[in-house]
């Protein structure tokens, strides 16, 4: 078994249980879901499970509901929809909130300054050391992008 220093991770696996004994088929399958994703992200990488691995798998698992979401639209599944809306909800109740507005802008400028990117080809750089900050599960990466475009030459 892997090492579990997270959490997040910890609180997930307990509201397993709960779900499991409430008989909350629905919700246990999904946490379940998104516990053995974790696992295997854990597993890839060859790491423990940290709070910033779990917030990462779980980031993309709302990403990757949202990408459905869009095919679903255009197909007409609203009942698809609706089904991964609910797994989303139930996903973001573990994710820290996110960083935005002038917080966010003040971490960006402080990091630009850091790695002394100038120019949009310092894009990476400037990506690669938000990426190592210990608050980087809470920046809407996206968002960043947009931030670093505007604020690089």
């Amino acid at each position: 078994m892997l090492s579990v220093m997270s959490e997040i991770y910890t609180r997930l696996r307990a509201d397993i249980v709960v779900a499991m004994k409430a008989r909350d088929s629905a919700r246990a399958t999904i946490l379940r879901t998104n516990d053995a994703a974790i696992q295997r992200a854990a597993m890839d990488a060859n790491a423990a499970i940290n709070d910033a691995l779990v917030v990462t798998t779980l980031r993309k698992a709302i990403k990757n509901l949202t990408a459905a979401n869009e095919d679903f639209a255009k197909g007409g599944r609203a009942d698809l929809i609706a089904t991964n809306d609910i797994e989303i909800a139930v996903i973001e109740g573990y994710l820290p909130a996110q960083i935005d507005g002038a917080k966010l802008e003040a971490i960006v400028v402080e990091v630009i300054a850091a790695t002394g990117a100038t120019t949009k080809r310092d894009m990476g750089k400037v990506m690669g050391a938000l990426k190592q900050r210990a608050d980087a599960g809470q920046l809407d990466f996206g968002a960043v992008s947009k931030l670093l475009q505007a604020k690089l030459a």
